[in-house]
């Protein structure tokens, strides 16, 4: 695929190298670097791209010139990815999104910013993903469902017709939330589990420091 756009990456953990993968190999994105806050700089290169502190970023990679993508997992419930995210989108940097060319996204479906879809998903028509979502492998995600924002679900998570999983959630490997069911924000459903009823406020988890 002909590459457009130049790509930083923030992070070097596993998922910055399974993204370096797929950005590389099936986008419009060539990765020039890695980033990671100046504290957790541990190597100075990763597959031989540099790897420079989050704080000076825009001092070599141009927000002008460069795209961000933030590689991270479900830390802090996703805080910590929603925080880089967002710094990086207040230094002036465009954020990249991944799709493969592999999932099924209908075109009457709304994907936010910032999102990362992964092969043999499918979201159907009139879902909502919010900004800052992660689809893992084998996902579906029914029609009129929403998912909000900076969720990340993990592989073949099923989210029925018409339910609502709330912001900062983490929905687990072969779990099953049922049509029409809300989860609200900051619920770890785990993995194999089948949610039929609806996951009240009450219901929440600490997210843990930010």
């Amino acid at each position: 695929m002909k590459k457009k756009y130049r790509l930083v990456l923030v992070g070097d953990s596993v998922f910055a190298q399974v993204a370096y993968e797929y950005f590389t190999h099936d986008s419009a994105y060539e990765v020039v670097a890695f980033s990671v806050e100046a504290a957790f700089r541990k190597q100075p290169t990763l597959f031989n791209l540099p790897v420079v502190p989050f704080e000076t970023l825009a001092q070599d990679y141009a927000p002008t010139e460069h795209h961000v993508f933030a590689a991270v997992v479900f830390t802090q419930f996703n805080r910590l990815r929603t925080r880089l995210y967002q710094q990086a989108k207040l230094k002036g940097y465009a954020l990249a999104s991944y799709v493969s060319s592999e999932a099924h996204v209908w075109a009457d479906c709304e994907l936010g910013e910032h999102c990362f879809i992964c092969e043999a998903t499918v979201v159907q028509p009139y879902a909502r993903i919010g900004p800052n979502v992660v689809l893992w492998s084998g996902n579906y995600v029914g029609h009129h469902a929403r998912v909000g924002a900076n969720c990340f679900t993990l592989p073949h998570a099923i989210i029925c017709a018409n339910a609502e999983v709330g912001e900062n959630c983490i929905v687990g490997a072969n779990a099953t939330i049922g049509a029409g069911v809300t989860v609200a924000a900051d619920q770890l459903i785990e993995a194999g589990a089948l949610v039929l009823a609806t996951c009240g406020a009450e219901q929440q988890l600490e997210a843990g420091p930010q």
